[in-house]
């Protein structure tokens, strides 16, 4: 008789609130911890998204003002990035559905949202929603075990409700999950942005407007406390990126050119892909850690 398989040693889990997310914020650690030996990475989606935008025309009638039905074509999508990334282990937050986007207002200035003033009743900003929301994750991290919990920070980048929700029961569900994980917040600090703008911005052909102020969200370069090198995972993440073709559109130049991708969202703002992922990682020690294990709870 055998016995159970034994857990991978380094366990990496990602609390992302929409489908595309992973990819556009982590897709490279993803890769690159997926394909690490003794390396297990899963995925915690709290939404279908939706109340997402459609890019391309011919599927605009997914869209929650018309047919509704945006949510179960993205899980295909996000299945399709997961497959790219991979191997990823994917689950939705309290099952398929269970919590919906609750899309978002423009708060008046640059990239900036904010809560809409009537949210559906499934809503996973809805204030009630809260504990039972800890307790769907709490219960994942209690199987999974994981020594580092990925999210999002306590403004959730950009102030998305979603994203801010899923900072907040993130955090409390490490809390009560009885064990210690180390947690990392995405971000990209201003230098790394600046020098990727500067360099697609020299790029013939450009289709995607580049940002003025306050179109992208950073943090301050000292806020980063960790940068993962992603640059082999390229491949994976353009392929990711892809498979996302109803949020995110994505170019390259014609060769002769130095490798350079952009993508951009509904808004038709450029954004390069950085060959850096950063976190803030609060229990770092001084430095900027290049593992997001280095030093993490066993």
């Amino acid at each position: 008789m055998t016995g159970a398989p034994t857990a991978p040693g380094r366990r990496l889990l990602l609390v992302h609130a929409h489908p595309d997310d992973e990819t556009l914020a982590t897709g490279g650690t993803i890769a690159r911890y997926a394909a690490a030996p003794d390396t297990s990475v899963t995925l915690v989606t709290c939404t279908l998204g939706e109340q997402g935008e459609v890019i391309p025309p011919g599927l605009a009638m997914l869209e929650a003002g018309q047919a509704d039905q945006l949510g179960g074509y993205r899980i295909g999508e996000l299945a399709g990035a997961c497959a790219a990334l991979g191997p990823v282990e994917h689950r939705f937050l309290g099952g398929v559905g269970r919590w919906r986007d609750s899309g978002m207002a423009l708060a008046g200035h640059g990239v900036r949202a904010a809560t809409p003033e009537v949210l559906h009743p499934r809503a996973l900003a809805r204030p009630e929603a809260f504990d039972a929301q800890v307790e769907a994750l709490a219960a994942v991290l209690a199987e999974v075990r994981p020594q580092v919990v990925v999210t999002y920070p306590a403004d959730g980048g950009y102030g998305h409700p979603d994203h801010v929700r899923a900072h907040e029961i993130t955090v409390a569900a490490v809390a009560a999950a009885g064990r210690p994980a180390r947690l990392a917040f995405t971000g990209v600090s201003r230098s790394a942005l600046a020098a990727g703008l500067e360099r697609i911005s020299r790029l013939p052909g450009l289709p995607f407007r580049l940002p003025v102020a306050d179109d992208l969200p950073t943090v301050a370069d000292d806020a980063v406390t960790a940068r993962i090198d992603v640059t082999d995972q390229r491949a994976a993440r353009v392929a990711a990126l892809r498979a996302h073709a109803t949020q995110v559109e994505v170019w390259a130049p014609a060769p002769p050119d130095d490798g350079a991708v952009v993508w951009a969202l509904s808004n038709g703002i450029a954004q390069p892909l950085l060959d850096a992922e950063e976190f803030t990682v609060p229990d770092a020690a001084p430095g900027v850690l290049d593992d997001l294990f280095d030093g993490a709870p066993a």
